[in-house]
């Protein structure tokens, strides 16, 4: 089978790269598909993740970025140019490779897979949620912006979401949806944490939907109980970063902050306790590679990947309603039981087991051959 992924670049060292890569590997590894990975603005940006020989990549060198340059009408006219362009581009390598299927990651990109594909069958991956402008507190106009995008979501033959909320969500556009959570790396080591470390890991981007503001009101509220602890956050990038940075260093509070890294088991298990603040999350990939380094997790049961990971109480905590009070309360409750942090930490080994590839890629591959036989 010949599938194509389309994506915008593979350049930062975040959760959809990490598992798109690692997905194409598997099915070009496990079996034997002929994977193509086509990029709209690649550029000469290296791939942060190990990339399987066996799959090819193509950059269509769009460089959608190069409309910025302009302001107004020259603006809007630059888009279309571009974007005519892209699928001038997608019609071109389409009719080279001749895929089987093609799987669009990026809802700002479907329009125009749709246009180019012919009569190729389309998947759209949901990596992220169809109102997630509107978990943000995204304006009126960005909303209205952003519905535009997704209706073009109902031309694609399969929407594939990661948790049942979202797979909701999108039918209100696309009746044929599937549900297929992320496969995760699961911890590599064979090593558990050290529970008695007195160190707590956040690993995500400075960006609104992380929510790093609430992350920082919530430890200065441990800290005033522990302030033997520390704070531990890993990928510091993203637009809020130039804002958060400055911050973080005025509050001196036990507060480290990392560059994105390839070994962030080892940031895993030289930890107690992870903590999520996001006000969304289409899945959560590093909940479960959390667990299964045998951490307990608290987190915002936020739409919708949380709720889909945690069993509440049994591997970690889910604080309804974003209560920052709440959230401090059971942090400070894991630091106070070490006993506590263990056994919840070792039933999240157990659970994270269910997002191994072995059992998540011969979902793809049951669904990829439905898709081509029809």
């Amino acid at each position: 089978m010949r599938i194509v992924y389309v994506t915008d670049a593979l350049a930062i060292w975040g959760g959809l790269e990490r598992i798109l890569v690692e997905k194409v590997n598997e099915l070009a590894e496990r079996y034997d598909y002929e994977m193509y990975l086509l990029t709209a603005n690649q550029g000469d940006h290296p791939i942060p993740f190990p990339l399987s020989p066996k799959v090819t990549c193509v950059d269509l060198k769009i460089q959608f970025h190069k409309q910025y340059h302009y302001r107004g009408v020259r603006r809007l006219l630059k888009e279309i140019e571009l974007k005519r362009l892209f699928i001038h581009r997608l019609k071109e390598q389409i009719k080279h490779i001749k895929p089987d299927l093609i799987v669009c990651v990026r809802t700002e990109f479907v329009r125009a897979v749709s246009k180019a594909k012919g009569n190729i069958p389309l998947v759209f991956e949901s990596h992220t949620s169809r109102f997630a402008d509107r978990f943000i507190g995204g304006s009126w106009y960005s909303q209205t912006k952003v519905d535009i995008m997704n209706y073009a979501v109902h031309s694609a033959q399969m929407v594939v979401a990661l948790t049942d909320g979202d797979a909701k969500d999108w039918r209100g556009i696309n009746p044929h949806v599937q549900v297929i959570p992320n496969m995760v790396h699961l911890n590599p080591t064979g090593r558990c944490c050290n529970y008695d470390s007195k160190s707590v890991i956040f690993v995500g981007r400075f960006s609104a939907q992380k929510d790093i503001s609430s992350l920082l009101k919530i430890w200065q509220l441990v800290l005033r109980r522990h302030p033997d602890w520390q704070l531990q956050i890993y990928g510091g990038y993203g637009e809020e970063q130039e804002k958060l940075l400055p911050i973080i260093e005025e509050m001196g509070a036990n507060i480290i902050v990392h560059e994105p890294t390839q070994h962030i088991f080892e940031g895993y298990l030289e930890s107690s306790i992870f903590l999520l603040t996001s006000r969304f999350e289409p899945f959560g990939l590093v909940i479960p590679e959390a667990m299964s380094c045998g951490l307990p997790v608290v987190a915002f049961d936020c739409p919708y990947g949380p709720g889909d990971i945690i069993s509440d109480g049994k591997d970690g905590f889910l604080i309804k309603d974003y209560n920052i009070t709440e959230f401090a309360e059971k942090v400070c409750l894991l630091i106070e039981n070490p006993e506590l942090r263990r056994t919840m930490g070792q039933a999240g080994i157990l659970s994270s087991q269910r997002y191994d590839a072995s059992l998540i890629m011969p979902r793809w591959k049951d669904l990829f051959e439905q898709l081509i036989s029809e």
